[in-house]
């Protein structure tokens, strides 16, 4: 399915529920299939946490010699894959085979692996070494200390720190280079901390006690700031006096995504906590200058924002991004196409982006998506601009379910083709 949006206007004022926290939500669902006891509120509705949830309860045989692994199929959900890795490593007397999409098998997995396999997990690739599909053989894993390169993605330790408190003794876990994505640790460690159990952080060695149960809990997860990033695009390129208004959100929020309220005042963007909500409003003309970034502990939104500057006519220099190489696409060389196409003066590196002062000059143009959520919805918001097409519109399913009927809630006009 392919979305026409004809240049449009957004609502003075607009009101939107958005849905609960992807990242938040995965880490509790890996945590209450641990411990049963955890209640959860507002979780989300994305294809990501469907996928999990439905590989977390997917009914465990027992394991006998006749019987073929069971084949857990993640699709497209690279924090599944991750965090179903260490989970299932942890499941005695289960066999698996984790799988996915093409693209998904070209995602890098081995540090992880290596790291359980630190531990005595028995993991083994079906296909390319370094690679899913792997096949897992769940056993009881007592060794407690590990090291990893911290630099490449901080899924790879948060998966470690949730099976940690059901591991006999704990886990020591030592981090080596620059750790990448701190915020996203710091949520890991904030949400075991909530829930009772004892996890600590000094200097590069996180340590996590272990706990065999925990009392009946509740976790209200906060809705999800990446999913936020777009409709500060919005008003950003609205008239001044544009509000949104947003739940449910935490001023003190745990995502690292938040940073987008201090980002967006120089875009023109005012943000305002009010009763679990945000309030977005465009407030002043931006900042003319060209904004430097470095998004090492925010790198979902750095489509945004470099799509927000070229709808402003500004430039940006975005760093820190060397994560998006293994996303869903190569999220800098796909950026660098589509905003070519529309009339973009951009370069990329390896972990980079400098957008030139240009703007819109095409119209029309149909924006390819690469199976990759934020792409769709990154662009979305220059149809305040220009007419613009979105190719495999549907992808927003992945984080972002209502994302279309939101945009027409708040006076986008959304054509299916």
């Amino acid at each position: 399915m392919n979305i026409k949006l004809n240049q449009s206007q957004a609502n003075q004022k607009s009101e939107i529920k958005v849905t609960g926290s992807k990242s938040e939500t995965n880490r509790l669902l890996l945590l209450q299939a641990l411990y049963p006891n955890i209640a959860l509120e507002n979780t989300s509705n994305s294809d990501d946490s469907e996928v999990m949830a439905k590989a977390l309860t997917q009914n465990s045989k027992p394991k006998t010699q006749n019987l073929q692994p069971e084949i857990i199929d993640i699709h497209h959900a690279g924090t599944a894959m991750r965090f179903l890795t260490a989970y299932f490593a942890t499941q005695e007397n289960r066999e698996v085979i984790i799988t996915g999409s093409p693209r998904m098998k070209e995602r890098p997995i081995k540090i992880l692996v290596e790291a359980l396999q630190q531990l005595g997990a028995e993991i083994t690739y079906e296909e390319n070494q370094g690679f899913p599909p792997l096949k897992i053989k769940g056993k009881k894993l007592s060794k407690s200390k590990v090291s990893l390169p911290a630099d490449i993605s901080s899924q790879y330790v948060s998966a470690l720190l949730l099976i940690a408190p059901k591991l006999e003794n704990g886990l020591e876990l030592t981090l080596e280079g620059k750790i990448t994505s701190i915020p996203y640790i710091k949520m890991t460690l904030a949400i075991l901390n909530d829930l009772g159990f004892e996890a600590s952080f000094v200097d590069n060695t996180i340590a996590v006690k272990p706990k065999l149960i925990i009392h009946n809990s509740k976790f209200i997860i906060e809705s999800d700031w990446s999913s936020a990033s777009y409709f500060y695009s919005i008003v950003a390129l609205s008239d001044i006096g544009t509000e949104i208004k947003l739940s449910s959100y935490k001023e003190n929020s745990l995502q690292g995504d938040s940073v987008l309220s201090e980002i967006y005042k120089n875009l023109g963007v005012e943000t305002t906590f009010e009763n679990h909500q945000i309030i977005l409003k465009k407030a002043s003309d931006l900042n003319q200058q060209s904004q430097i970034l470095d998004l090492n502990e925010a790198p979902d939104i750095a489509q945004t924002i470099a799509v927000t500057c070229f709808g402003l006519g500004i430039g940006c220099h975005l760093t820190g991004l060397h994560t998006l190489k293994i996303k869903e696409t190569d999220r800098l060389e796909a950026l660098r196409i589509e905003l070519q196409k529309l009339g973009a003066n951009i370069t990329v590196t390896d972990d980079s982006l400098t957008l030139e002062v240009s703007s819109v000059t095409e119209r029309n143009i149909a924006i390819d998506t690469y199976n990759d959520h934020r792409m769709a919805m990154a662009f979305a918001p220059l149809a305040l601009l220009t007419d613009i097409i979105i190719n495999d519109a549907e992808v927003v399913s992945k984080s972002f379910p209502d994302f279309w009927n939101d945009l027409k809630a708040i006076g986008f006009k959304v054509e299916k083709q």
